[in-house]
């Protein structure tokens, strides 16, 4: 029989002067963690702190490319706590980024070091960074120079395996003024292919004096969790792939951390009603034009459907929806059975 690992009772870490509560944090993921879905999340329970989808520094400073970087600034004073993540790798277009970010209202300004993806890494941001900690440190001190609102950087373990870069960054980082940092532990050349080493994040959480240190990488259930926090010493989990299509959970793993059983499994018609919530929410809160939004929701909506009764059909329908009411039409016939 497997022991179960016990951890103390999770509790609220500082960002500056915010108080997250419960340290349980949505990552930021690019073509996912729109204010739809973080609202969701935020709605179902158990997340103490949501993050928008990465933004170009690069993008914001060019009148060509800033209209569409612009559409993307989807949050507003009612979101509170939430940061918003930059990404870039000159600091200072990543100061001048960050300014105007905070002058739209973003409480915490958050530095993209971990993203992997050719297009970001090529130009040298996200992962990038993490080949040189002296450049990494240098976008850090512009960003916290820049602006009066707390700083936060996530990153990977390092660029590439056997170098854990992210260690004397964390170290640095600290040093000029970062409020807390996330480390997922995969080198960037991994991707998400193999086991997340776990242990690089306890050796920045020992490396670092005051700041907290959130943990990242393969956090699905609430054993999980326990399991990095005894096993790092991590002040706070963050969540990613297994939130999408599963908003429930943080409420889940919290309840489950204080109740020492899992809740009952959500209902087919709980998760279409959350489908067409999110949908709504969507079309409510973009900037971008209904049919571009439309389209993102497609690939957001479909990771619900795994299992669902009639799951293909569903699927192909949402694929294929031009129109709020063809997602509709999609989850009538799981909605049909709560009528």
């Amino acid at each position: 029989m497997t022991q179960t690992t016990t951890i103390p009772p999770l509790q609220p870490l500082m960002i500056g002067d915010i108080v997250i509560n419960p340290p349980l944090f949505l990552a930021p993921m690019a073509g996912q963690t729109n204010r739809a879905l973080r609202d969701l999340c935020r709605m179902k329970g158990g997340c103490g702190l949501v993050c928008t989808e990465l933004l170009s520094s690069h993008a914001m400073q060019y009148k060509g490319s800033r209209k569409r970087t612009f559409q993307r600034f989807d949050w507003d004073g009612e979101e509170l706590p939430f940061a918003v993540q930059l990404f870039g790798s000159d600091p200072t277009m990543m100061a001048e980024a960050a300014k105007i970010v905070v002058d739209s209202g973003a409480p915490i300004v958050d530095i993209n070091m971990g993203c992997w993806v050719p297009k970001v890494a090529r130009k040298g941001g996200g992962a990038a960074l993490l080949k040189d900690i002296r450049i990494a440190t240098a976008v850090v001190e512009a960003v916290v120079k820049a602006v009066d609102v707390p700083v936060t950087v996530k990153v990977r373990a390092g660029w590439e395996a056997g170098k854990p870069t992210a260690i004397d960054f964390a170290r640095a980082a600290e040093e000029v003024g970062a409020q807390a940092i996330t480390v997922h532990g995969r080198y960037a050349k991994q991707g998400f292919s193999g086991e997340p080493d776990w242990d690089i994040i306890r050796r920045v959480k020992e490396a670092v004096r005051s700041i907290p240190v959130i943990g990242n990488g393969d956090v699905r259930t609430a054993d999980d969790v326990r399991r990095i926090i005894a096993q790092t010493g991590c002040d706070g989990v963050m969540i990613g792939r297994a939130a999408l299509g599963n908003p429930w959970i943080f409420s889940d793993i919290l309840y489950e951390l204080e109740h020492g059983q899992p809740t009952p499994p959500h209902s087919w018609e709980e998760r279409a009603e959350a489908m067409l919530w999110q949908a709504h929410r969507a079309l409510e809160t973009t900037r971008k034009p209904p049919i571009i939004a439309i389209r993102e929701l497609r690939g957001q909506l479909i990771k619900y459907c795994h299992g669902m009764p009639d799951a293909t059909t569903i699927r192909e329908h949402i694929i294929r929806a031009e129109t709020l009411e063809d997602i509709e039409a999609a989850l009538h016939p799981i909605l049909a059975l709560t009528t």
